[in-house]
């Protein structure tokens, strides 16, 4: 059930080239991949975990509230990371010129769905 969730998001917005279910440790749970010549989702995803963890924990230290996305803007690349539960979350890789907004939107209508699954 993850992969046709994943499948939905990334195809339903412009621009998407895969999205994938991931723990912050790296382990990968689903992926899906779009356009799998262009993009690995999976390394793209596990790169960034660290990254989560880390924000997530200095969201706790600073008291500011639950840790819930993040997104990172690169030349060729829009990720955008959602989180599911304190320990796994999900990614969609985006090209530049895609929909960003509309890929937070659709993340957040598979929040549900993906955290059930879990």
């Amino acid at each position: 059930m993850f992969a046709e969730t994943l499948k939905k998001v990334c195809d339903n917005v412009d621009g998407g080239l895969g999205a994938v279910v991931m723990g912050l440790d790296g382990i990968s749970v689903e992926q899906y991949a779009r356009q799998a010549d262009r993009i690995d989702i999976n390394t793209v995803a596990m790169e960034f975990s660290f990254i989560l963890s880390q924000v997530r924990k200095a969201a706790d230290t600073l008291k500011i509230g639950t840790f819930e996305e993040l997104t990172v803007k690169a030349e060729r690349l829009v990720l955008c990371a959602r989180m599911l539960s304190p320990q796994y979350f999900l990614a969609v890789a985006l090209a530049p010129e895609g929909n960003f907004g509309k890929c937070r939107y659709l993340m957040r209508l598979a929040t549900p769905a993906l955290t059930a699954q879990l």
